[in-house]
């Protein structure tokens, strides 16, 4: 694929021999795969942001300060990109019936570990290692993808980009439900029971791969190829600094946001499970996926994506008069899950398309997002504290427009 692509081109790939519906190995129906692929991703997904509607009550518990408790978050997508250099890869070679076994159960350990650590550092390092085995939704796009008639393809991966976030709504709504009532080990415990059952499901379900083998992949290898990777592809460059973009200035917001509703120089002062069911403005994401995914098949990718940085630019005003005024909050909330959503769908279907090795693709797209969410995220946290929700909300202006102008420059404006 060359830099000079057409933007529908890049949105409607052609389906190589080994993914496509002829040659896809007999397995269950697709309607009940497809079901149970989101609900693993969904499940499995929550676990990376189980820690933020907690962090309150885990510096309470722990005796941290909440800024230090914060880190927590950016150790969760820190630990979620390293799991993906080392792992997604694997998706194009190893059995994914047995990665997504080994992993759940992994992922299940640690958040034990997690639940009855003594202190902060050990938090930190429990859930480093439970979101590096968190992986399991990026082995499974990839699988969506390459069986997928190719003129559906962005609905189903809309299907289960739809199940990520509808799980990343749960962690943050039933996580702080359940740890007010029950405290966050109690939700740790319960999402580590939850993680190995669903997991095993999947793997049970997960149709045998026929397809040739190779000797494995080596990780090492894999990382060090992926600037190549993207130098070679301007459509999956444009993908990653896009997505990296929105998905920066959601983390930003999304993580703190904790610290401005239940804070107390704030001016709202809820309690976690309040603040919790703040969540469920995310819901949105889910009733946007299925509409992105039947726009990028019929209209193409790039006027989705262009919709996305739109709904997300205009959410900011909302966001930064929502220090006072809980309406605007609301409104930023909806506008910026549909522009996150869109963003999602459309980069991620473009990215899929990039390569033939769609894995190692959706590799590199997903840590170039995960990097920007996780740093974005490291630097709001002291921006709260020196400079309030105006600092939160400047952080996130600065990587929308990194991300936007990165895009284009990245890859050109004739194949953007």
């Amino acid at each position: 694929m060359t830099t000079h692509s057409h933007p529908d081109q890049a949105a409607r790939p052609s389906v190589h021999p080994s993914a496509s519906p002829e040659a896809a190995p007999a397995g269950p129906r697709p309607g009940l795969l497809l079901g149970v692929i989101a609900l693993c991703t969904g499940v499995t997904a929550a676990n990376i942001y189980l820690a933020t509607p907690l962090l309150g009550l885990i510096a309470q518990d722990l005796g941290a300060s909440t800024s230090a408790a914060g880190w927590i978050a950016s150790i969760s997508q820190l630990g979620y990109a390293i799991g993906l250099l080392f792992f997604a890869p694997l998706g194009d070679t190893a059995d994914r019936r047995r990665l997504v076994a080994v992993l759940c159960g992994v992922a299940g350990v640690a958040l034990v570990a997690g639940a009855l650590a003594p202190g902060l550092p050990a938090l930190a390092a429990a859930v480093l290692v439970a979101c590096a085995a968190t992986v399991v939704p990026q082995l499974l796009v990839p699988l969506v993808a390459e069986r997928a008639p190719a003129d559906r393809r962005g609905r189903h991966v809309a299907a289960v980009v739809a199940g990520l976030f509808t799980g990343i709504v749960a962690a943050r709504v039933l996580g702080g439900l359940a740890g007010q009532a029950y405290g966050w080990r109690a939700v740790f415990t319960g999402a580590a029971v939850l993680t190995v059952a669903v997991g095993l499901l999947t793997a049970l379900v997960l149709p045998a791969e026929t397809r040739p083998r190779g000797k494995g992949v080596n990780p090492f290898k894999t990382i060090a190829g992926l600037p190549g990777l993207l130098a070679s592809s301007a459509p999956l460059r444009a993908a990653c600094l896009r997505q990296g973009g929105i998905f920066g200035a959601w983390s930003a917001l999304w993580t703190t946001l904790t610290l401005l509703l239940t804070g107390t120089s704030g001016a709202y002062h809820l309690s976690p499970g309040t603040a919790g069911l703040f969540g469920l403005f995310g819901l949105v994401s889910t009733a946007v996926a299925p509409v992105s995914g039947s726009l990028i098949d019929r209209f193409g990718a790039q006027r989705v994506v262009n919709t996305g940085f739109a709904l997300t630019a205009a959410s900011l005003p909302f966001f930064w008069l929502g220090a006072h005024h809980l309406w605007a909050l609301c409104v930023a909330a909806v506008l910026i899950h549909a522009g996150l959503m869109a963003g999602q769908v459309a980069n991620q279907t473009r990215a899929l398309a990039a390569t033939p090795k769609p894995a190692v693709a959706n590799t590199a797209y997903v840590v170039c997002g995960f990097i920007g969410g996780a740093t974005a995220s490291a630097v709001a946290g002291p921006a709260f504290d020196h400079w309030g929700w105006t600092g939160v909300c400047a952080i996130a202006v600065l990587w929308l427009t990194v991300g936007w102008t990165g895009g284009l420059a990245a890859a050109g404006r004739r194949s953007a």
